[in-house]
């Protein structure tokens, strides 16, 4: 039997009534109907939503450390080295010695990683509208509205 797609269209039996009204459930199952449409929006990049956050990150910000990333993204170390390395070897970032501190590399974005953030960003945001659609923008609002606020940070 398989479940709908805002299950993350996995395959398993439906979840009873009082799963479902779980939060936890709720924003599991969200996230992973989310992650069908963004990673096939994103494929073509060759990227997926943890590598284009760092790139985004990156874009944003200059002469931080591989290790000053992770702790802003909050992302362990392993994690974000396997990030790096990863993007590094698809040419879209770069590692460079820090001009005033030779004990660290800071990470920044090559052209081509800028080109590729570029249109997965826009990949991206497409695939977030199409899957918060059925809410209606005054509801996908709200509802990024409201997960601001629990995760500590004032609506924009």
């Amino acid at each position: 039997m398989s479940t709908t797609a805002v299950d993350g269209g996995q395959d398993g039996p439906p979840a009873g009534a009082l799963a479902r009204a779980r939060l936890g459930y709720l924003l599991k199952h969200a996230q992973l109907g989310y992650a069908t449409f963004a990673n096939a929006a994103l494929a073509p990049y060759g990227i997926d939503g943890r590598e284009l956050a760092v790139l985004s990150f990156l874009s944003e910000q200059s002469l931080l450390s591989q290790q000053e990333v992770a702790q802003r993204l909050g992302v362990d170390r392993t994690t974000m080295v396997a990030l790096i390395d990863a993007l590094e070897r698809r040419g879209l970032v770069e590692r460079h010695p820090h001009p005033d501190d030779r004990r660290k590399n800071i990470v920044a974005l090559t052209g081509a990683g800028r080109d590729t953030m570029a249109g997965a960003t826009e990949a991206a945001d497409g695939a977030e509208r199409r899957y918060l659609e059925p809410l209606g923008e005054a509801g996908a609002r709200q509802l990024k509205d409201a997960l601001r606020t629990l995760l500590g940070s004032a609506p924009q």
